[in-house]
């Protein structure tokens, strides 16, 4: 029997119709048939069709927006919702191919079937021959629309096509739905696929375009592309009249643009160019018509004005001037008038989702009516008609970045801007005063709430990317200081179709039924229709077209070809396409042939399929051996084809047969059943209990047949464990092929379950199961509620969660004060919460304190988890139960009470409303004065009373308050009212000069007056007054003084830092923290003269062996310096660090220095009257003999003791060294 296939290909030459034949004989290998062996099985096979993906490389191509009519069609989810991009395809010239459904396709079809019923009947005709994969045209490339400048240089216009397809694609092209005579040398080139149109002109070339691409396999038809021409011309040469307005008004002036097609846009000169009008507040140039408003006019305004309407198209921009207008302005009106809005947005405006929508208002200062009428004047029509409707329209400017705004009240497709050269009536002024601000213009949606999205310039809002959402009515506000007017329009959002469900590429048996179904999204709702091969389909017979969906019964080879379905509403069509192959196949088992070793279990189950590759579906017989198998109490035979067969024993083994048959042909593949000893587990797992974090090991043991391999897996609640998993806790206990025990590793709640063990083999498996329970800590408590909320106390509930297999014993509450409050246990009735109880009171809780809790439950095993925190929930208030703390007070102004406290914390308020009542009373006296100081964060009070004495003791308490009353009463304080400066001075003031830079100064002390404290007493324990002392030179002022405080008991002080040779006054005041009181008599004393500023010189000495003797040159004073009344020698030798002080009255010393001193370090300086002079320094090193330094060779400025040692230790040591 011959099995033989249609599947497509190229069976004429003349007639290439949609089936390919492929012949196969029982028997006979074939080319075809060697191929199928091979491991890419799917190459070359009879119907084995290229995927989508294997046709095209690339995604749905980005179908570019429509310009003109603003049509951006929606790219579809699906195959070919639109074109598909990839490597290109040879173009080829229009064959002799007949097109589908003419008389020469169905003479086709009539000789393919005379063919097929001769290769049936004729086994010898059959042959095998490998087919190359053919598939439909997939646009890459489908045309624009174009805008096409009328004054363009550009010679040509090309519109692109391209397609991938096998085979390859022609093309033809059709305008305004009429196919296109592409003729050698004509103005209408096909150049591959696309279309070039030489010297284009308006009244020739504008319409609307498509490409059909062509195959044996269809006809795809592509998307609309409109050209149109766009055009400018130029403004009216009329001289245009001037306008007359009083300073102050409003004017207007007229744009009048020219024809043109697209939309424009506009700017306005004052003067000359580039001295633009600028948009602000004052100035606005719509884009809707051009018009110049300017909403208060001054003196900066008059001028000429002319109005640049610029056009934007594909590839070129053009301007034109209109002639200038000019502007007077007249003697200013100072009428204050209330603003009127002039440029109106429309009643309605019609934008597309996606597109920019700019809404225009502009308001003068008074309404046109009015200001005619005020000069006795007919308001024109002009003024009167206010616009009622716009449309953001379906061709609005074709310029990038430009196509889809939507500039409300735009000129609609094919109407023009009026010519004219004059202001119309119009154009006349209207009065804004300029003593009121400019109207100031507010937007707002009546309906809903602006974005923040939206730009909201004032007289524009602007949608960015309008959206469903965003229909609704607008409202426009102009306000000043005399009034307001509004105006109101809507905007009604519609779409272009989008897809929401496409048909893809299908392959169907023949005489199977098929449905196919497409549905679009728009606004309005799109329409929906069909076409096969490029032509229009209605319901037919067998064919049913019902709006998106098409149904086909008993498919035939001739319904096979390209179909699309399209999507069209009044903006805009999309299409979506998909090829339909019907199929004729003899049953073929080389993709899926029975196989040839089916191995099998004792005591078993075994299904084993059969499936053919065929079209239509083949009816399917098995046989064992010779033996046609029927179905039995153990063997059943599927309607789909699988032989099953239950209860397998040794007598089943042998070779098995499916046969496969349909009306093209019959077709068999053979298997070896083979029959194995069954697995068995022989050591099943045990349930087991454990507590968290025990060890266990679950036993599995199994026997199998053993020319098998056995492999072990464990399931826990019918999910696989993965005993590979790093860190786990699962462990395989031993490596034995036949031993699959399983080890749990610290146990967690997880872990308990039903568990399996699965023994497996290639043909059949045994699973046993046992249950582990995993015992531990209870679960957190669940829903957990606050309620019956006291100020002190709240009742809690919630709801017990899981007990991990062991009761629950008793329940602990916790509370904290968010945000960063820490986790308490909190106290509560009763104490102690047994694990039965679902609910308990929590006592103890500050009043007027925000609160979450949680509860935790435990038993034997612990503590578990937490619940969630509770809601937040906030105490009741009361009165406060803590009195304010550290009381306390003084210092001020002269008759002031400063009193002073801690505030109280957050915590201690118990309720809103707070502050402080305070008490307080001279001491000794009977009543109290009160007041009131609100504030929680308040800290001091200040009570200020000419009777109140300086230094007068004071009894004060404190208690606070909130709205639910007073707290507790602190306990008195004592506080002093503020001090006076001290009233008397100090007496017997005497100072004396005891150095060049150094005097003495003492007093009598002051009594002690009721005035104040003197700081001494505050500052420490002493008795005696603090003093001030004051010192300047003669001759200076005494506010020129320099001042020494002294404190405690000290009658005296040393004053430093003076000058020598110098007479000084002193005075001494006594003082508090008031102040300073009144000065002493003044006492003058004289520093001494300086001291002599030569150091001793010609210094000598000589080492015995227990001293050291050094001599000196006699230091004599000048006459300005102070007598030297003896000499100051400090020294230091290597053995002691510190150095020693000596005096003497003479020119030498004698010293002790034992025999082991080495070095020794020594300054020699006057004394006297005026002070110690400035020292010479030598290093002394012992060597048996007598030294001398040269006068003044060693003079060094006179050094801190400490800076001495430093650089004694320094020398001495660089000396050793040099020593050694």
């Amino acid at each position: 029997m011959a099995a033989w296939t249609l599947r497509g290909a190229d069976v004429l030459s003349l007639c290439i119709p949609r089936f390919l034949v492929m012949m196969t004989r029982d028997g006979a290998k074939t080319a075809m048939a060697e191929e199928a062996e091979r491991p890419e099985t799917t190459r070359g096979l009879p119907g084995a069709r290229p995927t989508r993906e294997e046709r095209s490389r690339g995604g749905p191509e980005k179908q570019e927006e429509f310009n003109l009519a603003c049509v951006s069609p929606a790219r579809g989810p699906g195959p070919r919702a639109a074109g598909e991009r990839g490597p290109e395809c040879p173009s080829l010239s229009p064959t002799s191919a007949p097109a589908m459904g003419t008389p020469a396709w169905s003479k086709c079809h009539l000789l393919l079937l005379l063919l097929t019923a001769a290769l049936v009947s004729s086994p010898a005709q059959s042959s095998a021959r490998g087919a190359l994969a053919t598939f439909g045209p997939v646009f890459e490339d489908q045309p624009l629309s174009l805008l096409f400048p009328e004054e363009s240089t550009e010679e040509k216009v090309t519109l692109a096509c391209r397609a991938r397809a096998s085979p390859p694609a022609t093309y033809r092209w059709k305008m305004n739905g009429t196919e296109m005579t592409l003729e050698p040398g004509s103005r209408h080139q096909l150049v591959g696929g696309n279309l070039v149109i030489m010297k284009p002109t308006k009244a020739q070339d504008a319409g609307v375009y498509q490409c059909l691409a062509s195959n044996p396999v269809g006809t795809v038809v592509s998307r609309e592309a409109v050209l149109r021409f766009g055009f400018l011309q130029e403004f009216s040469k009329e001289e245009r009249d001037p306008v007359k307005t009083h300073e102050g008004w409003g004017v207007m002036l007229p744009c009048n643009p020219p024809a043109h097609y697209p939309g424009l846009s506009y700017r306005w000169l004052l003067n000359e160019f580039p001295n633009f009008i600028p948009t602000d507040g004052r100035h606005f140039v719509s884009q809707t018509t051009g018009n110049l408003y300017i909403a208060r006019t001054n003196a900066s305004d008059l001028g000429n004005y002319s109005c640049l309407a610029t056009s934007h198209m594909d590839f070129s921009t053009k301007s034109v001037f209109s002639k200038f207008a000019q502007l007077n302005l007249a003697a200013e009106d100072t009428r204050l008038l209330a603003p009127n809005i002039k440029a109106r947005l429309p009643a309605e405006t019609y934008a597309l989702v996606g597109q920019r929508v700019t809404l225009e208002c502009f308001a003068f200062g008074k309404t046109a009516r009015a200001a005619h009428e005020a000069q006795g004047e007919q308001v024109p029509e002009s003024a009167q008609r206010l616009p009622t409707r716009s449309t953001v329209p379906a061709s609005p400017p074709a310029r990038p970045g430009r196509a889809e705004d939507a500039s409300l009240g735009a000129h609609e497709p094919g109407t023009y801007g009026q010519r004219g050269g004059g202001l119309p009536s119009s154009a006349r002024p209207f009065r804004v005063s300029p003593d009121s601000p400019v109207p100031r213009i507010k937007w707002r949606k009546v309906d809903g709430s602006l974005s923040p999205q939206w730009t909201t310039a004032e007289p524009t809002l602007q949608i960015p990317s309008v959206s469903f959402e965003d229909e609704g009515t607008y409202e426009c506000e102009a306000e000043n200081a005399k009034g307001r007017d509004t105006a109101q329009g809507r905007i009604i959002v519609q779409a272009q179709p989008e897809w929401l469900k496409v048909i893809s590429d299908t392959e169907a048996d023949i005489g199977s039924n098929l449905r196919w179904g497409c549905a679009a999204a728009g606004k309005p709702r799109p329409t929906v229709r069909w076409l096969r091969n490029g032509e229009p389909l209605a319901s037919q017979t067998r064919v049913e077209v019902l709006a998106g969906d098409l149904r086909f019964s008993r498919l035939s080879l001739e319904d096979s070809g390209m179909y699309q379905c399209v999507a069209e509403n009044k903006h805009g069509t999309i299409y979506a396409s998909a090829e339909l192959a019907v199929q004729a196949l003899a049953p073929d088992f080389r993709l899926s042939p029975v196989r040839r070793l089916i191995p099998a279990a004792r005591g078993g189950k075994i299904s084993i399929p059969c499936e053919p590759r065929a079209a239509p579906k083949a009816v399917v017989l098995w046989s064992k051996g010779t033996e046609i198998l029927v179905n039995s109490s153990r063997v059943t035979v599927t309607p789909e084809g699988t032989l099953v067969i239950r209860n397998i024993s040794r007598s089943d083994e042998g070779k098995y047969t499916c046969f496969a048959e349909n009306f093209m042909g019959k077709a068999n593949s053979t298997g070896i059943l083979s029959v194995r000893d069954a697995t068995k587990i022989t050591l099943a797992p045990s349930s087991a209990d454990i507590n968290l974090g025990d060890n266990l090991t679950l036993q599995c043991h199994a026997s199998h047949d053993p020319t098998m391999d056995l492999t072990f897996v464990w399931t826990l609640d019918d999910f696989p464990i993965d005993l590979d998993k790093p860190g786990g806790h699962y462990r395989r206990a031993s490596v034995k092929e036949t031993v699959g025990d399983l080890t749990i590793l610290n146990a967690q709640l997880r872990h308990g379950g039903k568990y399996a063990c699965v023994a497996q083999t290639v043909v059949d498996s045994a699973t046993k199961e046992a249950t582990v329970l995993v015992r531990g800590p209870p679960g957190p408590p669940g829903g957990v509620v606050v309620r019956d909320i006291g100020d002190t106390t709240v009742q809690l509930s919630w709801s017990r969660g899981f007990d991990n297999h062991s009761p629950i014993a008793k329940y602990t509450l916790q509370a904290r004060t968010p945000p960063a409050g820490k986790w308490r246990q909190v106290r509560t009735n009763p104490a102690n919460i047994e694990g039965n109880a679902e609910t308990a009171q929590v006592l103890g809780l500050t009043p007027w304190m925000d609160y979450e809790f949680r509860v935790s439950a435990s038993n034997i095993l612990g503590t578990g988890e937490p619940s969630g925190p509770s809601s937040r929930i906030r105490t009741k208030e009361a009165a406060p139960s803590v009195a304010p703390s550290g009381l306390s007070g003084g210092g001020g102004a002269p008759g002031e009470l400063v009193v002073t406290w801690t505030p109280v914390s957050r915590e201690y308020q118990n309720g809103d409303g707070f502050g402080y009542l305070l008490s307080f009373r001279r001491q000794g006296s009977a009543g109290w004065q009160h007041a009131r100081v609100p504030g929680a964060d308040t800290h001091y009070f200040v009570y200020s009373n000419d009777s109140v004495r300086p230094y007068t003791p004071f009894e004060v308490k404190i208690r606070s308050y909130n709205r639910r009353g007073d707290g507790p009463e602190s306990l008195t304080a004592l506080v002093y009212s503020a001090e006076e400066e001290p009233r008397v001075a100090p007496t017997k003031v005497w100072a004396r000069g005891v150095s060049s830079s150094e005097m003495n100064v003492t007093w009598e002390p002051v009594q002690q007056d009721t005035n104040g404290i003197l700081l001494g007493y505050e500052v420490s324990a002493a008795q005696g007054p603090p003093d001030q002392i004051r010192y300047w030179k003669a001759g200076d002022k005494e506010a020129a003084a320099d001042r020494v405080r002294t404190a405690g008991m000290d009658t005296s002080a040393r004053v430093t830092g003076l000058h020598p040779s110098t007479k000084y006054h002193v005075t001494v005041r006594a003082y508090n923290r008031a102040g300073t009181g009144p000065a002493s008599p003044s006492s003058n004393a004289t520093t001494m003269k300086p001291p002599p500023r030569r150091p001793p010189g010609n210094i000598s000495w000589t080492f015995s062996s227990s001293s050291l003797s050094i001599k000196w040159d006699p230091v004599v004073p000048l006459r300005n310096e102070s007598a030297v009344t003896g000499y100051k020698m400090l020294y230091q030798h290597d053995l002691h660090s510190a150095p020693t002080l000596h005096l003497t009255s003479k020119n030498w010393i004698e010293v002790a220095a034992p025999e082991d001193i080495g070095h020794a370090l020594v300054q020699i300086r006057t004394t006297g009257p005026g002070g110690d002079g400035i020292p010479a320094e030598v290093h002394i090193v012992r060597n048996g003999g007598t030294s001398m330094m040269v006068e003044n060779a060693a003079v060094c400025p006179a050094l801190h003791p400490g800076a001495i040692l430093f650089h004694s230790v320094a020398v001495l040591l660089l000396i050793g060294y040099l020593q050694l």
